[in-house]
């Protein structure tokens, strides 16, 4: 069972005299040592199934553990015990829930469910301002894997900002109570709590644990670390797997510390190294090396690889963001053009979400079917929803779904009672819900102020119908987002007056595309609006479907979501200062973790890695100069090539920007 182990696996999985510490480095096998342990513990120890608990971070990720470890103990794994954390906490909290007070059948709040309620304790509180829920909400979430309660918050506070966040923390914890409720930070609160103050369950649930083993230790926070050490108790039956070089989660309560605490709740701790990575070239690995080199470290190691040196990584500099999204997509059309390869093949990850929707456009472009991880397409976004909605509406009055998602919004006084009569008179009359607006009959069903509202909804959409036939798109489409009041309407509905600024900026800038969509020549003549409406509308419904489908699709993501994932083919976007590392962490002089996303980044290629960079990049409207990442300081200069510097391109280079362009016309004629 263990032929296939190197010696480093083979340690960490055959010892169990007392804690380990495995130490896994980016693509060391880490997985296949913790199910090859959990087999060894069944079959090589003669440990009960039973008794022996797993936990992981993700659904993915315990599924995949369950399946490995199944098919290599068979039934003799009935009984065992892998999920998430929060699984295990739930599957606690519905085991006592008596002890906690709660009756069977509570109700678990999601995110949607925690932001809606916090919303109306501020609403209900007219000097509080409701717009910041989301803000709030994370508070809360923070102070709860903090393990603070709400009356030691109040206790703690030092600004009018924490007093107003522990005031709805306290009335958020009652409201919860009162609805028989938990959250999903209560899934490992409760436990937690629950033990401290129940010794007899504790030691009912120790005696359930007599082995437990967590995958990516260092990405615990405070509660799931005590819930940890309250398992395993004095016994120290316990093998941790995780690696502080990839620990990026500090945002949401993740503590890379609890690795380096181990050492003081065990002195006794056992720490074996998995270095040898089985995923990317020794030149990726070298770079990967050399800019985590610069973290300080209490425990060291260094990845290597049989793979060979590989390629060069490669560091573009481009003229702007546009020039960089056309660079990217271009290189990766040419590249699938040559190579065969597979679209999936390819990966392109940046900082932020905002960052996706020149590198979409460049795609789409090209045909280039993609897909986008840990965030939002361009097209899902709710502004841009919103406004696709109008542009649905403007093109066919009777697209029902168009008008109930923007006949209030922003808000018009138009209820779902009155909505409700005017679907059922629509039902009645086998029209549209804009054509029944207008009709005379409606007046049966509505009083004259509601209708009166409806009709002059209708009128308007028709208003702008005319003028997007008869003015320049840019100025119809403006008048229509003045006339609406969007972006006013945006800044009550957003989180921050920056969250707003982002958002409206978004619909400008497809307002934007569809204006030179529209002014493009054909023929002589400018397409009608109606056809560039209809263009989008069916690239929006392809996009909806493409996150149905796993095809064969270009990954887009953060850098954040890339976390466990590998591609032959990486490209690293805006490989500048105030973008990696962020201008938050440069600014409080904290660029640890930052340094520690770029190497999650690096350890994603398996052959081939570039950055890319601008010299001017479009920020609020104004072009701005960009500073290289001082990061590409900290890459091994003789495992690295430039391009893009006033350096003349090879003929390889040249024959890749010819496969691309040729591959792009290609698509165009094939659309």
């Amino acid at each position: 069972m263990a032929n296939d182990l190197n010696p480093r696996q083979r340690e960490a999985v055959r010892y169990i005299d007392g804690p380990l510490l495995v130490l896994a480095g980016a693509g060391s096998g880490k997985t296949s040592v913790i199910t090859r342990k959990i087999a060894w513990l069944i079959s090589g120890a003669g440990m009960d199934p039973s008794k022996i608990v797993a936990v992981t971070f993700t659904n993915k990720a315990a599924r995949e553990m369950r399946e490995r470890a199944g098919k290599l103990v068979g039934s003799d794994a009935k009984g065992l015990s892998i999920s998430t954390f929060h699984t295990l906490g739930l599957n606690i909290i519905r085991s006592e829930h008596k002890v906690l007070g709660l009756r069977s059948g509570f109700t678990i709040f999601d995110s949607e469910d925690a932001r809606t309620l916090i919303r109306e304790l501020m609403q209900r509180d007219g000097s509080t301002d409701a717009s910041i829920a989301d803000q709030v909400q994370s508070a809360i979430s923070n102070l709860k894997n903090d393990m603070l309660s709400p009356e030691e918050a109040l206790a703690l506070c030092k600004s009018p900002r924490e007093m107003l966040i522990a005031q709805v923390y306290e009335g958020y914890e009652r409201s919860l109570k009162a609805y028989n409720a938990v959250d999903f930070d209560d899934l490992i609160l409760k436990p937690v709590q629950l033990f401290n103050e129940h010794r007899d369950v504790l030691e009912k649930w120790q005696n359930r644990t007599r082995y437990l083993l967590v995958d990516e230790y260092q990405d615990t926070n405070l509660s799931q670390y005590k819930l940890v050490k309250q398992l395993v108790g004095v016994r120290g039956a316990l093998t941790v797997v995780g690696d502080d070089d990839q620990s990026i989660y500090a945002w949401r309560g993740a503590r890379p510390e609890n690795l380096v605490q181990l050492k003081e709740d065990y002195p006794n701790l056992k720490v074996v190294a998995l270095e040898q990575n089985y995923r990317s070239t020794g030149r990726i690995l070298r770079a990967a090396n050399a800019v985590i080199a610069n973290n300080p470290h209490v425990f060291e190691k260094k990845l290597w690889s049989e793979h060979g040196p590989g390629d060069k990584i490669r560091i573009v500099l481009c003229k702007d963001e546009q020039h960089e999204a056309e660079r990217i997509a271009g290189e990766i059309v040419g590249h699938h053009a040559r190579t065969g390869s597979k679209w999936r093949d390819y990966a392109v990850l940046y900082r932020g979400n905002f960052q996706s929707r020149l590198i979409e456009e460049k795609l789409r472009e090209r045909s280039v079917p993609y897909k986008i991880s840990g965030g939002q397409s361009f097209f899902a976004r709710a502004e841009i929803k919103d406004f696709m909605a109008y542009l649905r509406l403007v093109a066919n009055p009777d697209d029902d779904s168009a008008f109930l998602r923007v006949v209030n919004v922003p808000r018009r006084e138009i209820g779902p009672t009155t909505l409700e009569k005017l679907a059922h008179y629509a039902g009645t009359r086998h029209v549209s819900l804009s054509r029944a607006a207008g009709e005379i009959g409606l007046s049966e069903f509505l009083g004259t102020q509601h209708r009166e509202k409806l009709a002059r909804f209708v009128h308007w959409i028709e208003d702008v119908r005319r003028r997007l036939h008869q003015l320049p798109a840019k100025q119809a489409l403006t008048e229509m987002l003045e006339e609406l009041g969007y972006e006013q309407w945006l800044r009550t509905q957003s989180s921050s007056p920056q969250a707003a600024a982002k958002r409206y900026e978004n619909v400008l800038s497809l307002a934007d595309s569809i204006h030179t969509m529209s002014e493009k020549e054909d023929k002589g003549q400018r397409p009608d609006i109606s056809e560039v409406i209809a263009k989008l509308v069916l690239l929006d419904m392809l996009d909806q479907q493409d996150q149905e489908e796993d095809v064969d699709r270009v990954q887009l993501m953060t850098l954040h979501a890339s976390k466990g994932l590998e591609f032959p083919y990486v490209w690293v976007m805006a490989f500048e200062d105030d973008v990696l590392p962020h201008k938050s962490s440069i600014e409080a002089n904290t660029i640890e973790e930052e340094r520690r996303l770029l190497y999650v980044g690096i350890t994603r290629a398996r052959r081939q890695l570039t950055f890319t960079h601008a010299q001017k990049r479009k920020q609020y409207g104004d072009m701005v100069s960009c500073t290289p990442s001082r990061f590409q300081l900290e890459l091994p200069e003789d495992d690295i090539v430039r391009e893009g510097e006033g350096t003349q391109a090879s003929a390889e280079q040249k024959a890749q920007s010819r496969d691309a362009a040729l591959a792009a016309l290609d698509a165009m004629f094939k659309r």
